[in-house]
């Protein structure tokens, strides 16, 4: 049972605080994603060491075009960096690593960064570290629709086949297990439109701390937090 083991299988974060860490230090916001990269980089080694076998982060919403242009920019500039840095972690851990969301969206230079990310890792047998960029919880829906859809009209699949492995396995997450444990730092509480479907049952932590000042001490604390919980489901 899942509240046997010593930490959750999966644990999902959604990376938020970053912007207001650093207007609280009176620099520019990338200075808080410069600062909040440093940190996944940290959590992935961090989760690998705890025994977490799935990490996945929000890092980039489908909503976050909406910023400046200057911040996109600086975010995308960032992502090409830590691409590199991220096949270092890999390395160090035997990570692998995934991104889920709408890529196609992206530089080709970054598309291919992120490509070699998934190419160079996918036999490692450590930690499965998914980055969702570009993610909707919505959009990944509406996407798995179609997929649905299209098999429908090819007349691969009936209506009356589908289920919901049938909506999992077109989902950005196939194969990767439903979060056990979302955290959300900043002192936000809700989801901002992240892994709707596979946070169903998922048990929810949340901490005033911007994510530049997360810690492996904040993480052990949202795991404590998730053992001392009665999981149940259906009511039961």
């Amino acid at each position: 049972m899942e509240q046997e083991r010593a930490v959750p299988r999966h644990v999902a974060i959604i990376l938020d605080g970053n912007g207001r860490w650093a207007r609280k230090r009176g620099l520019p916001r990338t200075a808080g994603h410069r600062e909040g990269c440093r940190v996944v980089e940290q959590t992935v080694e961090d989760a690998a060491r705890l025994g977490i076998e799935y990490l996945t982060v929000y890092a980039f919403s489908t909503e976050n075009w909406k910023r400046s242009a200057e911040e996109v920019g600086a975010l995308m500039q960032l992502f090409r960096f830590y691409a590199k840095r991220l096949l270092e972690v890999a390395k160090r851990n035997g990570a692998k690593i995934r991104m889920i969301g709408e890529r196609s969206a992206f530089a080709p230079d970054l598309i291919e960064a992120i490509g070699r990310l998934e190419e160079e890792t996918k036999d490692n047998t450590g930690i499965v570290f998914t980055f969702a960029v570009n993610y909707g919880g919505r959009d990944e829906i509406t996407r798995a629709v179609r997929k649905i859809a299209q098999k429908v009209s090819a007349g691969e699949l009936s209506p009356e086949e589908i289920t919901e492995q049938t909506i999992e396995a077109s989902l950005d997450t196939a194969g990767i297990p439903a979060p056990d444990l979302l955290i959300r730092t900043s002192g936000e509480q809700r989801l901002s439109n992240f892994l709707l479907w596979q946070a169903a049952y998922t048990e929810l932590y949340f901490t005033d701390k911007y994510w530049p000042d997360f810690s492996k001490e904040e993480l052990e604390r949202a795991i404590e937090a998730y053992r001392g919980r009665e999981r149940r489901y259906g009511g039961v």
